[in-house]
């Protein structure tokens, strides 16, 4: 056989000789050191400047590299090859025990003499476990440091390498892995990354899990989990969840997935439920909707123990979970109030509230740097966005970035128009601007806002100008609806625009023109609460679209009557804080800004008033983090 190609002096470019600082302490590291050169003795010592001697160092940057090719080229020609692995359909895998022995702790406690084992002295070696293609890419990889990993072969490939103890291809693998979590796979993922003991990936698999878990939860594959699993997640504090009847119904779920076997855990699954913060209501329509005779008790047991506060099935005393709670930030705004004559004090807060929904009570939070009336409020990554508005006579264009965990404001950059009274929300980690007063006109111009790039940009303009409208986000596509525009006070028109193909579209109107409203969205349904009417009239009407339906349907009115009051929806509620109402002092007409504050449940189509804001306050944003 032809010799392997030799070390030739042509490349001695790819050599780097570097005059090393450190001087060789024992004899062995000063054979190590030196360089076989020719005869002479001292050969090995390089006078530096000013006479002092240093011991030189060769570093050859490719050696390495060049090992391994010349490595595999032996074991693809089958040279000096002294084992043989077989697996499944006959096939026959050649390489060299100590390349294997040197890149797996499984194969060096194989071939090692003073073990005993058979395999040490055998030539051929026989694995059951492995596919032929997956051992063939492993000792690939062993020999060239390089491995295709794609989702057909990433869990067989984990699997393989975690036995033969490869944790480079484990740790690939897991990277793999942790860059294809989604909604739909996230459980298969941790189930895989626990019963290989990758620990990363299996937290990184559980945080995503707990992190989206409203989404995971609709998805089939928690249908087949087992039910040690199932408890693990629903037993967490790290949940976000909107509310614990997504915890709940994802329990009933599983239950009802198989119910003849796993009807004997229902106790112990819902001892893990919040049961008492899942309002009575869900909780008798999931037992009208049951169709097991025995779960139907089971749950009819579990609501008695509740109403009756007895606490022997489920706990009573219980605690929203820690990610799961959720405040309600009032931002900004202004108060008009009743002096001793009939002229009203105003004031611009810089003042933020904020409502902790689980505890009902007010708290102030840090101020911005700039009193603001109406503008765009809105939240994303976590943080609070308060963009543009009006301070006196004069539209801003400015904004502040509230980090809510530590409690501080930072400026970010304005936008390139100034506008108050325009529409702001948040789609696919961008905020976008739209409409709005902007000076002495009415804007039509549309901005989009880059976090990252602490940036913004003109991206189109609506079909013509707006102020005072409601605009939403809801999955991947920005609704606006009602306002003002160049021939009308109030507006009965909805709107959907999509960013991406910059499409807009007609849907049914509003029955109720108007503006100056609050807007949210809750259980797939777009919330119009109270405004103005085209009869001048402070509204108490509150009508709701339906997003699958395209359709409109009225509620229950609010207790009281509000225009430009702050809106927004948490835990399955709906909340509305302040506003103003028209009040009429010796033959003047005015509008007084009220503290009131109420919640709407969907469920039972009622108002409940919930504790006035610290101070009236109106035109002012909300926002839930």
């Amino acid at each position: 056989m032809p010799p392997l190609n030799s070390f030739n002096g042509n490349n001695c470019g790819d050599i780097i000789c570097s005059l090393g600082s450190q001087t060789p302490s024992t004899p062995s590291d000063l054979s190590h050191s030196q360089v076989g050169g020719g005869g002479g003795g001292g050969g090995g010592t390089v006078t530096g400047p000013g006479g002092s001697s240093a011991k030189p160092k060769f570093t050859c940057p490719h050696y390495a590299q060049k090992m391994l090719l010349n490595l595999n080229a032996l074991r693809l020609d089958s040279r000096f090859c002294d084992v043989e692995i077989k697996v499944g359909g006959g096939t026959t895998v050649h390489a060299h025990r100590a390349v294997l022995s040197a890149s797996s702790a499984y194969f060096e406690a194989m071939f090692r003499p003073e073990l005993g084992l058979s395999e040490g002295k055998q030539r051929t070696v026989t694995l059951h476990s492995i596919r032929a293609d997956i051992l063939e890419l492993l000792v690939d990889f062993i020999y060239t440091g390089q491995i295709e990993i794609e989702q057909s072969n990433v869990q067989e490939l984990l699997a393989a390498a975690d036995m033969l103890q490869v944790p480079e291809v484990v740790d690939g693998c897991c990277e793999y892995l942790c860059r294809e979590l989604h909604s739909t796979n996230a459980l298969g993922i941790l189930r895989f990354a626990e019963a290989h003991n990758c620990r990363q990936l299996a937290d990184v698999a559980a945080n995503f899990v707990h992190s989206n878990f409203p989404k995971v939860a609709l998805e089939d594959e928690l249908l087949d989990i087992p039910h040690t699993l199932l408890v693990k997640v629903i037993s967490s504090e790290a949940l976000r969840v909107d509310s614990e009847y997504q915890v709940f119904n994802a329990a009933l779920r599983w239950i009802q997935h198989d119910v003849v076997p796993r009807r004997q855990y229902v106790f112990e699954i819902l001892s893990h439920v919040r049961i008492a913060l899942v309002p009575v209501g869900l909780i008798d329509q999931a037992i009208a909707d049951c169709r097991d005779v025995s779960l139907k008790i089971a749950l009819r047991s579990v609501r008695k123990d509740l109403t009756s506060r007895r606490g022997q099935l489920v706990p009573l005393r219980v605690c929203p979970r820690v990610c799961a709670k959720k405040s309600i930030y009032v931002i900004g705004g202004s108060r008009r109030e009743q002096s001793a004559g009939w002229t009203p004090t105003d004031w611009i807060f810089e003042s933020v509230i904020k409502y902790d929904i689980f505890r009902c009570e007010w708290i102030e939070s840090a101020p911005m740097e700039i009193g603001r009336i109406l503008p765009g409020v809105a939240a994303l990554g976590g943080k609070i966005y308060v963009i543009g508005g009006e301070r006196g006579s004069q539209i801003l264009a400015n904004g502040e970035v509230f980090d809510t965990q530590n409690n501080n404001w930072e400026p970010m950059a304005p936008m390139n128009v100034p506008r108050c009274e325009f529409g702001l929300c948040t789609l696919g980690g961008t905020l976008y601007a739209m409409g709005g007063w902007i000076g002495e006109d009415i804007g039509g111009s549309i901005e989009c806002y880059d976090p990252m790039k602490n940036a913004w940009r003109m991206v189109g303009d609506l079909p013509e100008p707006k102020f005072s409208m409601g605009v939403v986000s809801f999955e991947g596509l920005i609704y606006i609806v009602g306002g003002c525009n160049n021939h009308s006070r109030y507006l009965t028109d909805l709107i959907s625009y999509n960013p991406v193909t910059n499409e807009w579209t007609n849907l049914a109107r509003m029955p109720t023109a108007r503006c100056s409203m609050g807007v949210a969205i809750l259980d797939r349904h777009l919330y119009v609460v109270g405004g103005n009417s085209s009869q001048q009239e402070v509204l108490r009407t509150v009508e709701r679209y339906s997003f699958d339906e395209d359709k409109w349907s009225m509620v229950s009115p609010m207790t009281v009557r509000r225009s430009s009051p702050a809106v927004a929806a948490a835990d399955g509620l709906l909340y509305v804080a302040g506003g103003d109402q028209p009040c009429e002092i010796n033959f003047y007409r005015a509008q007084i800004t009220i503290a009131s504050f109420e919640c709407f449940d969907p469920i039972t189509d009622q108002w409940k008033v919930c504790p006035d804001l610290p101070t009236s306050r109106s035109e002012a944003g909300a926002v839930v983090v």
